[in-house]
């Protein structure tokens, strides 16, 4: 038997978690469940807050198009946000949805949007970016929302990182050809992580020196290819979770 029931409706809310809570949905929650899915009275819904963990909830129909759910029973402890910062140049609408949907499946705790010289969309909705957030968060089984920055100057966003956090600066001008041996070999494990990935346009050498300068910085290429900036995303973050994180 699977040990984690993916067919189960999921939601996020804002609301406090314990047994017997009632939780008030909206209006787009309750025409999901009812309209939607047609889950009727006393169906059971799975709901997290980021902070509660996970509970299984039964419907309380209030009308055609209302509904609350009242807690039955925690399902999963709440886990701690991962230690893991993602910083990237903002993308265009649908792809940076899609890597925004990405990073949080793939277990980044801070998504940090940077400001580099070359970032061609400067103007970042972060009302979208939670929205993404929350939806991979629900269809994923993921219990804590990440924590979603505003956008940042780069240099001033690299200097913001602490000093013994291992920084994994995704530049293809870098020498490193393989960088799970390079991971691998870092010997960090355990300790807090932040991954960089750049524009379309890749960094400029000033950009290269400020990441550079920082006191653990680990300059990798992802591979013999050029990639675009949401396929970097997948790719990188998948090697550091399989190498340091919490794939191993």
């Amino acid at each position: 038997m699977a040990a984690y029931d993916f067919n189960a409706p999921r939601l996020f809310v804002e609301a406090p978690l314990q047994a017997g809570a009632r939780v008030e949905l909206d209006r787009a929650q309750a025409n999901y469940l009812l309209n939607v899915l047609r889950l009727r009275a006393d169906g059971h819904v799975l709901v997290f807050n980021g902070r509660d963990g996970e509970w299984l909830t039964s419907i309380a129909v209030e009308g055609r198009k209302a509904a609350d759910l009242v807690c039955v029973a925690r399902t999963r402890e709440q886990a701690a946000r991962p230690d893991l910062v993602y910083l990237f140049a903002p993308l265009k609408h649908a792809r940076l949805d899609y890597m925004v949907q990405k990073a949080v499946e793939m277990g980044a705790g801070v998504l940090q949007p940077i400001l580099t010289q070359r970032t061609q969309s400067t103007r970042v909705n972060l009302d979208r970016m939670r929205a993404n957030a929350i939806e991979a968060a629900e269809q994923c089984g993921i219990l804590s929302i990440p924590e979603i920055r505003e956008e940042e100057n780069f240099a001033k966003a690299i200097s913001a990182l602490e000093p013994d956090r291992l920084v994994i600066f995704c530049d293809e001008d870098a020498s490193v050809s393989n960088p799970v041996e390079a991971l691998s070999g870092s010997g960090n494990r355990g300790v807090g992580l932040a991954v960089v990935v750049g524009p379309e346009g890749g960094f400029t050498d000033q950009e290269r020196a400020i990441v550079s300068a920082h006191q653990r910085c680990l300059r990798v290429s992802l591979g013999p290819r050029i990639l675009r900036a949401d396929t970097a995303a997948v790719a990188a973050l998948a090697i550091v979770q399989a190498t340091l994180g919490d794939w191993r």
